[in-house]
């Protein structure tokens, strides 16, 4: 149980770590311009990407299958992550 509060506490710390590097960028240059619903859309987007992770890490046993998930989810995750940022697939969420 405290592992997986260990664990939990590390998703949500990364999270935070990750979302502090747009913020601060924000206070040097005019470059980076985030709302705060790109941080909300942006820390969601990681915590159900370290969630999932973390499902499929106490889930799945078989290390093929659980390599194969979790490259999976990344991939959507960066995937998704490309086309909200530029739209690359010119879909309405990109704001194309």
């Amino acid at each position: 149980m405290i592992a997986q509060n260990k664990r939990l506490f590390g998703i949500l710390l990364t999270v935070a770590f990750i979302l502090a590097i747009p913020l601060v960028a924000m206070q040097f240059t005019n470059e980076v311009n985030w709302n705060i619903l790109d941080f909300v859309v942006m820390g969601v987007l990681l915590t159900g990407t370290g969630l999932m992770v973390e499902l499929v890490i106490r889930k799945i046993r078989k290390p093929e299958n659980r390599f194969i998930l979790i490259v999976v989810i990344l991939a959507l995750l960066f995937l998704i992550w490309a086309e909200l940022a530029v739209g690359i697939f010119g879909t309405p969420f990109a704001g194309s």
